[in-house]
């Protein structure tokens, strides 16, 4: 079918990532049921568990990472190079994407923000950008407060004090939490912008052309 052909990127991706939450939602329910039964609390059944700090500020927290990845590579790509990469702009030629769009505002295909010129066209110049990182405020905040949920429930579980989300925002846990996937975002994205420059993958929009010498730059 063509809407399969022409959507199939993003049907397997968001397959994958259904799939992905079930496994997580199933793994995640028997350690938390683990813990508990450990320390004398009833189990919850799938539709509690998937309410509860400890499932969703472990989704949230993975979110957050991923927004910030994509909206810093968005960023950065537009005015950082690195010669050789498929995923870099040549430093040394002018690129579509810099092209100005007020030289296309009277054009029928060009989208409504461009064609209607003034704040609307400036905003949406850089709305990838700006969408990726407001997914990221949006999922950091959520996070913060299901992590402080969680902690709350486990110091409950252990006659401990809670903290409020403020002094939670403070804590090592939380910023622990968030650092351990930043940094693995920023080393995998480096990764594939250097690996870009020796190595191919056939067919790929991420990759140079097979043949390619190693010092072409783009896709």
């Amino acid at each position: 079918m063509k809407v399969l052909r022409d959507n199939g990127l993003t049907i397997v991706l968001l397959l994958a990532t259904a799939a992905t939450l079930v496994g997580m939602l199933l793994t995640g329910l028997s350690v938390h049921n683990e813990e508990l039964t450990e320390h004398g609390a009833a189990e919850l059944s799938w539709g509690q568990y998937v309410l509860t700090g400890h499932f969703l500020s472990a989704l949230f927290e993975n979110w957050e990472s991923e927004f910030l990845q994509m909206s810093a590579y968005v960023m950065l790509t537009a005015f950082l190079f690195q010669r050789g990469s498929a995923e870099s702009k040549d430093p040394d030629e002018i690129s579509p994407q810099d092209a100005d769009p007020a030289k296309d505002e009277n054009k029928p295909y060009a989208p409504l923000p461009v064609r209607m010129a003034g704040l609307p066209r400036s905003l949406y110049s850089y709305s990838l950008g700006l969408a990726l990182f407001l997914l990221f405020i949006a999922s950091f905040a959520l996070h913060l407060r299901e992590s402080a949920a969680a902690q709350a429930a486990e110091a409950m579980l252990h006659g401990q004090p809670t903290q409020t989300i403020g002094d939670h925002l403070m804590s090592a846990q939380m910023w622990f939490e968030s650092f351990q996937n930043w940094q693995s975002e920023f080393l995998s994205t480096a990764f594939l912008v250097v690996l870009s420059i020796f190595l191919r993958f056939r067919g790929s929009p991420e990759s140079k052309p097979v043949s390619a010498p190693h010092s072409e730059t783009g896709a």
